[in-house]
């Protein structure tokens, strides 16, 4: 089967998605690496079935999903194996939110880019650093005393048809419409499994689903998605209801957070803050980004707030005191053009990065203009 037959049918067929599950769960290292089983995602598989790059396709560029999935030492070759597929179609190849230990291997050949940063926390000392903090206590506390309780559910509760789904459901759009976002994608898609995912299938078991009730409705979720060579967490998404709390998101993960530790989790993130200045190696193995690229992420940091709450983002995930911020990068497969940042954007809107643009500008400006 040719590579591009390959990565149309993995993404597609429930046969795909299993053998791309049970890669994941064998070599999955990146912190986004579970998010590769996401709906719209491509998986595209080398031909013994070892390895596994997961894809959006935009522009003519295919966004990857972290790095591939596959043993350390066949990560440079499966690369390039990708890479030669891609220009076979005519397309080029980024890599998003990679960590500095994919940088090891592509330094000398590709560009690369400084995008954010990641808190991290030891699951281990979680209660213990939280804890010690009463700004934080009193936002747990503010949460429970409205009658906010926090209990896990299980994941097949999303599933259409499922008790609690319509609810969460809702819920999902009641947050989604407050915070104005346009249709999400890529490694921010709210939908987590495919239409035809079945209650007791393979893919409601390994995501942690965490629900806050008041009243006996949901008012909150928190989704939780391992990183299983890594004994670790990544908090994948929470979502609030307008109408919770104070407190109700800070009690979700605190409480998601405890019990994962319980499970045994070492190592636990809440993702990405896109142009995060929280970490800064003083340096960096890799192929410096060229001028212009810099002066865009720099002006983004100091404007993109009027279309996106980045600091307000960063913000909230520094109020938990996070023991250190890892650096997450944005890699071309040669370099990084106009073409590789408009696909990005386009990925994560749903294909829609001008339209996104321009309701960003509508909500930044459109009480100045009435």
């Amino acid at each position: 089967m040719a590579a591009r037959d390959r990565a149309e049918a993995g993404g597609a067929r429930p046969a795909g998605r299993a053998a791309a599950r049970e890669l994941i769960l064998r070599h999955g290292w990146n912190t986004t690496v579970y998010q590769v089983l996401n709906p719209d995602i491509r998986h595209w598989f080398t031909p013994d079935g070892e390895a596994l790059v997961g894809y959006v396709q935009h522009a003519g560029v295919r966004v990857v999903a972290g790095a591939p999935v596959c043993d350390y030492a066949r990560l440079p070759e499966v690369a390039r194996e990708f890479e030669r597929d891609a220009r076979a179609e005519g397309l080029d190849t980024c890599y998003f939110a990679v960590e500095p230990r994919w940088l090891e291997l592509v330094r000398r050949r590709s560009e690369v880019a400084l995008i954010g940063a990641q808190p991290v926390w030891d699951a281990a000392t979680w209660r213990e650093a939280v804890d010690a903090h009463a700004s934080l206590r009193a936002q747990f506390n503010r949460a429970r005393n409205k009658g906010v309780a926090v209990e896990r559910w299980p994941l097949a509760r999303l599933v259409t048809g499922q008790p609690g789904a319509a609810e969460l459901r809702g819920l999902r759009e009641r947050w989604a419409a407050a915070h104005g976002l346009p249709p999400l994608g890529f490694l921010t898609g709210v939908e987590l499994l495919p239409e035809d995912a079945e209650p007791d299938g393979p893919l409601t078991l390994d995501r942690r689903l965490y629900v806050a009730s008041r009243l006996g409705a949901p008012v909150g979720y928190l989704v939780a998605s391992p990183i299983p060579m890594r004994g670790g967490w990544l908090i994948e998404q929470v979502v609030r209801d307008p109408a919770a709390p104070n407190g109700t998101a800070e009690l979700l993960i605190d409480s998601a957070a405890t019990d994962l530790a319980s499970l045994g989790a070492s190592r636990l993130t809440l993702g990405l803050c896109p142009l995060s200045r929280m970490h800064r190696p003083v340096e960096e193995p890799r192929r410096e980004s060229p001028a212009w690229l810099r002066v865009a992420f720099a002006w983004g940091y100091a404007h993109g707030r009027r279309f996106y709450d980045f600091a307000g983002l960063e913000a909230f995930k520094e109020k938990f005191w996070p023991p250190r911020w890892e650096p997450i990068y944005l890699v071309g497969g040669e370099r990084i053009g106009l073409r590789t940042l408009y696909a990005v954007a386009a990925a994560f809107t749903g294909g829609r990065p001008v339209a996104a643009l321009a309701q960003g500008v509508r909500r930044a400006y459109g009480p100045r203009w009435r």
